[in-house]
């Protein structure tokens, strides 16, 4: 389960004794919602769908994805599928690769979604050994599904962005410097990558 309103407003209050800019900038959006999504195989499903397409074209090809294999949670509905079938349902045939690469991580433990390693890094790293899931897939899923607090997509361009507009940069700072900046808000840089988003979305007239 992701960060709940709680957690968010204990960590952007960390964040905003650390770091006057973020004092500042809570002043003018106020506190993030929570970005919350169930934890397990639909999700990451879900994620794989949504790869490069709009969000409304996503909804309805997950929509025939559930209606053809059934429960989304269950990867052996994917397993039993033809490509054809996935195909029908609006996959391509890389990310019909890519779910089956999902599936059979699942399916067969490789890859068990209620235990992944306490440690960041090494779930990152069970993660992404399925194909089409990158290292900002697994970050945003173990931020939004299980909601650990430290997890930082420094490569999002909308944190790098906001993080930027923040902290007075001149310019969007690169990964590398947006994940060195960063350093000094652990534990919290869960809540402060919502909290950028938040800000990133929010038009101040």
């Amino acid at each position: 389960m992701g960060l709940n309103a709680a957690d968010l407003t204990a960590g952007v209050d960390a964040l905003c004794a650390r770091e006057p800019a973020f004092a500042a900038a809570l002043i003018r959006t106020g506190y993030p919602a929570p970005r919350i999504s169930a934890r397990g195989h639909a999700t990451l499903l879900r994620t794989i769908v949504g790869q490069q397409v709009s969000v409304t074209s996503a909804a309805a090809t997950f929509a025939r994805l559930a209606a053809l294999v059934g429960d989304p949670d269950d990867p052996a509905g994917i397993a039993r599928a033809t490509d054809d079938e996935l195909r029908a349902a609006g996959l391509s045939r890389q990310k019909a690769g890519y779910a089956r690469s999902l599936a059979d991580e699942v399916t067969s433990g490789r890859l068990d979604l209620a235990a992944l390693p306490a440690d960041d890094e090494e779930a990152i790293a069970a993660l992404v050994r399925v194909k089409g899931i990158g290292r900002w897939s697994a970050e945003i899923y173990l931020l939004f599904a299980e909601g650990r607090r430290d997890i930082w997509p420094a490569g999002d361009l909308a944190v790098q962005i906001e993080i930027g507009r923040i902290l007075g940069h001149g310019s969007r700072p690169g990964e590398a410097l947006t994940r060195a900046v960063a350093e000094a808000w652990r534990p919290h840089r869960g809540a402060a990558a919502i909290f950028a988003w938040h800000c990133y979305q929010t038009v101040v007239l």
